[in-house]
């Protein structure tokens, strides 16, 4: 195994020397207040900045190895297509959150394993990277108080979570190995079925009518460490399960309301109802929102584009000439896209159901998320002036933004601190 591997294996909050010296750039002289955003006052910008804010998906992490890339940057959805960097968290007043280790669904198999196991690591290790290169901006979160703590020290906090357990391969003590590299959320499965669980998208079917065996063996395991459990992506079947037998609430990291978008990713009002019921929590999803459908002209335009190359071999520039690629074609063919108010009916739908102790906001940026009004994190003070609109009271959209998911990591940690032995 690779030192860097051995690093994260070890969970030290050194990185190892071959990795160089922080790298932090000096603080950025004060600027002016943002320009607000269409349907955003001065006082729902005041609320906004007042209280602390996360989002429990961000999939930023698979632009750390891009060459020339830097969380410190701004950047832009037209030049590069992501979503969330420094510049724009402070526009948006968003104040950390979960970076995903995600891992694309392989082969149930001894080779696929390990390929997967170290693919997740070596994630894992970019994500304490840029912390440790950024460490006057940014800072690791383990506990529920943590985020607290370094807000208040001035740097965005920096959550960590699995989407996709496969990297665990059928070694539960894996688990204790992403856990002690800082993993504080994980989700079961992602598109396909894996051997723990069975997804909601998997067009073969079911294969285990929920967890399987070694699946619940995994759901008690995350129990025992105190790791929040991460139902999206989940079947109904499996989200039942995580619901009845977890030994603290759940979580579904980003998930809409399937009542809004007739689509196995989103969960019926059933199934919001009893996580609601159960003391966990939806967050919003901007994905699964409306059917999307490509036109021939916009799918023949797009396949004469060729294939699409491998960011993370591709200078700036050469991104940014892709990109424009893909303009010109908008240009032409405009893409079907959900819009901000699709957006906001899932979120208040989910909030008649459960209320506002049982949601949240995990918009799925850089993993497929935004939409039209809803670009990227900048527009996020959009989402506090649209709540204090509906009548929420500055406290509800405090839990929505952080109270809540703050809440379920802290009883997560408390029923593992009750078990140790």
């Amino acid at each position: 195994m690779s030192p860097r591997l051995l690093t994260a294996l070890l969970g030290s909050a050194l990185l190892l020397t071959a990795v160089g010296p922080a790298t932090a750039a000096p603080k950025a002289p004060p600027t002016k207040a943002p320009a607000l955003k269409p349907g955003v006052s001065r006082a729902d910008m005041a609320l906004h900045q007042s209280i602390l804010t996360l989002d429990t998906h961000l999939d930023t992490p698979e632009h750390f190895a891009r060459p020339g890339w830097s969380m410190l940057d701004r950047h832009a959805v037209s030049s590069d297509f992501t979503q969330v960097d420094l510049p724009r968290m402070t526009e948006g007043g968003l104040d950390g959150g979960f970076y995903v280790i995600y891992t694309g669904q392989g082969e149930l198999t001894a080779e696929g394993y390990r390929f997967a196991r170290d693919f997740a690591l070596r994630r894992a290790v970019e994500i304490r990277e840029m912390v440790a290169a950024h460490s006057d901006r940014f800072e690791l979160a383990y506990t529920a108080d943590d985020a607290v703590r370094i807000n208040k020290a001035g740097k965005s906090f920096v959550y960590q979570s699995i989407e996709n357990s496969w990297p665990m391969g059928e070694d539960l003590t894996l688990m204790q190995t992403f856990y002690q590299a800082g993993v504080r959320m994980a989700g079961p499965v992602h598109f396909r079925n894996n051997q723990f669980a069975d997804s909601s998208t998997d067009p073969r079917g079911k294969i285990w009518n929920g967890y399987s065996p070694l699946g619940l063996r995994w759901l008690a395991e995350a129990n025992r460490l105190g790791i929040l459990v991460d139902v999206s992506h989940a079947s109904d079947e499996v989200v039942s399960q995580s619901i009845a037998l977890s030994k603290s609430p759940v979580v579904a990291s980003h998930s809409g309301a399937r009542a809004i978008y007739d689509h196995p990713r989103n969960l019926n009002d059933a199934l919001i109802r009893k996580i609601g019921e159960s003391g966990g929590a939806i967050c919003i999803n901007s994905v699964y929102l409306a059917a999307t459908p490509t036109s021939p002209e916009r799918k023949a335009a797009l396949e004469a584009l060729g294939k699409q190359p491998d960011f993370d071999t591709l200078s700036p520039a050469e991104v940014k000439a892709w990109a424009d690629k893909i303009a010109a074609v908008d240009k032409l063919h405009p893409p079907v896209r959900a819009n901000f108010e699709i957006f906001m009916a899932s979120m208040l739908h989910v909030l008649k159901i459960t209320g506002p102790k049982g949601v949240c906001v995990g918009a799925d940026w850089d993993g497929g998320g935004g939409v039209e009004g809803l670009e990227d994190v900048a527009d996020l003070p959009k989402i506090t002036a649209r709540l204090n609109a509906e009548g929420y009271t500055d406290a509800d959209i405090a839990a929505i933004w952080s109270g809540n998911v703050l809440r379920l990591i802290g009883q997560a940690q408390a029923y593992a601190k009750s078990v140790a032995k």
